[in-house]
């Protein structure tokens, strides 16, 4: 768990939320009323639904009119400071969410989110699985040339958090999450912009790493997801991604490291 609750009045423009996601390198913020009570949460993937990346006039007004408290999604998931770890891991995969506020006695003292779990996995001594057998095969490509608003568009439909950029040979080049969208948030700026323009170098491991291999990396490089590769012919098409919550997901399978 992390100590603290970051928040933002629910008047805050999504504008103004963008730029304190970036500020606090976080991926939701709590919204709280005007009696400081947190009353629902807002992430980057909700503000990459939003019209602002197209560039007419009309919806980029709209989007700089709402305000955090007609985004945000509630009610806010909260879980007990005493709730054994696997039972959070378990909770968060039933319910399929990445952040949980930690209460004690019902009042909010911390948070704790997907990265957390898996930051915890890697101090385990044993973890049974490969990357292999948790990574997922299906992802979400595009093309060097693709643009921008196209690939945020893509995301959205597919509920994903990132997609791999790969030439016209199908190798990969870079990765687009959807922290690299928010500076482009609001601002109308997006027109013209390619996956080539934002992408990032990907962080690559083997399948047959363990998963305390894949969660040492994300945690040393501060990354949410891992590119697999053939590590034989890292240029070749990918094999797969491994995120945090594939992990997570992993820790509450009967029978894993977490529940024997």
């Amino acid at each position: 768990m992390r100590p603290g609750v970051i928040s933002v009045p629910k008047s805050l423009t999504l504008a103004e939320v963008t730029r304190r996601l970036v500020e606090e390198e976080v991926h939701a913020l709590f919204v709280s009323d005007d009696d400081g009570a947190v009353i629902g949460v807002i992430s980057d993937i909700d503000l990459l639904a939003g019209e602002w990346l197209f560039t007419d006039e009309g919806s980029l007004n709209v989007m700089r009119a709402i305000t955090a408290a007609e985004l945000m999604s509630t009610p806010v998931s909260s879980v007990e400071i005493s709730e054994p770890l696997e039972g959070v891991a378990k909770r968060m995969r039933r319910e399929d969410i990445h952040r949980l506020l930690v209460t004690d006695h019902s009042q909010p003292v911390g948070v704790v989110s997907v990265s957390d779990i898996v930051g915890a996995l890697g101090a385990q001594k044993v973890v049974r699985r490969t990357v292999r057998e948790v990574m997922s095969s299906v992802i979400v490509t595009c093309r060097l040339e693709t643009l921008l608003r196209a690939v945020a568009r893509g995301m959205s439909e597919r509920h994903s958090r990132s997609v791999v950029v790969v030439d016209a040979k199908g190798a990969p080049r870079g990765i687009i999450t959807g922290s690299d969208l928010l500076e482009f948030a609001g601002d109308g700026k997006i027109e013209g912009v390619t996956a080539a323009d934002v992408m990032h170098d990907p962080v690559t491991i083997s399948p047959d790493d363990n998963l305390r291999a894949a969660a040492n990396m994300m945690i040393r490089q501060h990354r949410h997801r891992l590119l697999v590769v053939d590590p034989g012919d890292p240029g070749a098409t990918p094999l797969g991604l491994i995120s945090t919550s594939d992990i997570m997901h992993e820790m509450a399978q009967p029978g894993s490291a977490w529940q024997t």
